[in-house]
């Protein structure tokens, strides 16, 4: 089912008779011989780094990690990818670990390797990935397949070597900035306090989690200059009082909830993202796991990129603009909600309005101002409409593998506005916090894109 599920989120809807994408995808067993035949890949291919970004969102999806985990697993893989990749043409593709903030110099290759960069930026990334995630089995295979069939395509032995030592080099590159993060020092942070005051984010029902990664925003960025760079107003005062500003954006979303149209539920379900949801039947409970936002977003750049035919060096560069936007779009968002400490909807709401009122989607657990979703989102929109340009329709079959249908944009800014709104619809966002996430998260992808001086992408 796994399989099934990697195979229909990679080529989507309208490609499911043309390709297959899963790793064994490259080989299969001659059944007269019973020797494994390699179907051959251009070492410089963008094939080889889709296959790689799927295999780690599925890593990402199996180990469970939280959005702003998995935000930072794919910043550096796909920083990775690119610094490896851009040296099919250094000319136009300069570094961009370069542009951002505290990467040493890049490895520079002892020999030309451009007819084998994307197999290094696919090592590189892989390399990466086996550091920053727990499970190893899918990303060795991945890895040791691809390598197979490039040498299959006819490559000289030694420009195959070179290629995966360079890409090596580079992981090791990227991790050596990524352990001066902090994010492994923020593991050993005392467990967050609750304040018990009504006015404040205290965990919500069913779970009752603890505050989820309550330290994010001690993580170094990438591009933004702090976490606070562009913090947002302050949210609406909390106020009890029926006819105040805040009373009115939760009976807001008490009334909105209340009378959901089936286009509504279909967009927050289809936006949700919510990587490990509880299910609470009686006695008895039940867990799924699915795709983090950010993932949503990086499936979305690999289906564009792929639907435009970019070029190796072109996708690695879509990849990594829009998770460097993802990584600091998460880390400003987390750096306003651990200090506004915005109480939940839900949590008001059942004190002061309905006991027994549940919002459509699982309420996550953190504070409620600014939304993840909708900073992120914005973040990545801006890269997306700088990258391919703005009014880009496209269809999205990212959520097809979780049962959800595909649906149809004008353009990135109009998905993340919807991605946004349907936090009001799932119940867990006010209205005013989903237009200041919003407004921030535009100026988080803005000053990514100014930071890494990126150009649009001329389609051919």
């Amino acid at each position: 089912m796994r399989l099934f599920l990697r195979f229909v989120q990679y080529v989507g809807v309208a490609g499911l008779s043309l390709i297959t994408c899963t790793c064994n995808s490259s080989s299969k067993e001659n059944r007269q011989t019973g020797k494994r035949y390699i179907r051959p890949v251009d070492a410089n291919a963008a094939y080889l780094l889709h296959k790689g970004l799927q295999e780690v969102t599925d890593v990402v999806i199996y180990d469970i990690f939280s959005p702003p985990v998995a935000s930072r697993i794919y910043a550096y893989t796909a920083l990775a990818a690119y610094e490896a990749t851009r040296w099919a043409d250094t000319a136009k593709y300069p570094s961009l670990t370069a542009r951002l903030r505290g990467f040493d110099a890049m490895p520079v290759p002892a020999t030309n390797i451009s007819r084998a960069a994307a197999l290094a930026g696919l090592k590189a990334m892989l390399t990466v990935a086996r550091k920053v995630t727990f499970s190893h089995d899918s990303l060795n295979r991945c890895e040791k397949e691809m390598t197979e069939a490039v040498a299959q395509s006819g490559l000289p032995e030694e420009t195959l070597t070179q290629a995966l030592d360079f890409g090596e080099a580079i992981g090791q590159a990227i991790l050596s900035r990524a352990a001066k993060d902090n994010y492994k020092e923020s593991r050993g942070y005392p467990k967050y306090n609750v304040t018990p005051r009504e006015e404040v984010w205290n965990p919500t029902p069913p779970d009752y989690a603890d505050a989820l990664e309550p330290y994010w925003y001690t993580i170094a960025t990438l591009a933004l200059d702090s976490a606070s760079q562009y913090k947002p107003p302050r949210p609406i005062p909390y106020n009890k009082q029926k006819n105040s500003a805040y009373f009115k954006e939760v009976q807001d979303v008490f009334e909105v909830n209340k009378n959901l149209t089936e286009e509504q539920k279909e967009i927050a379900f289809f936006w949700d993202d919510n990587p490990f949801v509880s299910h609470h039947k009686g006695h008895v409970v039940f867990n799924s796991k699915k795709m983090t936002p950010g993932g949503h977003w990086m499936m979305i750049a690999s289906q564009i990129a792929r639907n435009t035919h970019a070029d190796a060096p072109t996708t690695a560069k879509t990849f990594a603009l829009v998770s460097i936007a993802l990584f600091d779009g998460f880390i400003s968002c987390w750096e306003e909600k651990f200090d506004s400490k915005m109480v939940r909807p839900i949590t008001v709401i059942n004190r002061y309005i309905d006991e027994r009122w549940e919002p459509f989607l699982q309420t996550p657990p953190f504070p409620e101002y600014t939304s993840g979703h909708s900073v992120i989102s914005a973040a990545a929109a801006e890269v997306m409409t700088t990258l391919y340009g703005d009014n880009f329709a496209y269809h999205d079959s990212t959520e097809v593998p979780y049962g959800r249908p595909v649906r149809s944009f004008r353009s990135f800014r109009q998905a993340a506005e919807e991605c946004s709104i349907s936090r009001l619809y799932g119940g867990i966002h006010y209205r005013h916090t989903l237009k200041i996430s919003n407004a921030q998260g535009k100026k988080v992808g803005q000053w990514v894109l100014l930071r890494t001086q990126t150009n649009p992408i001329v389609l051919q």
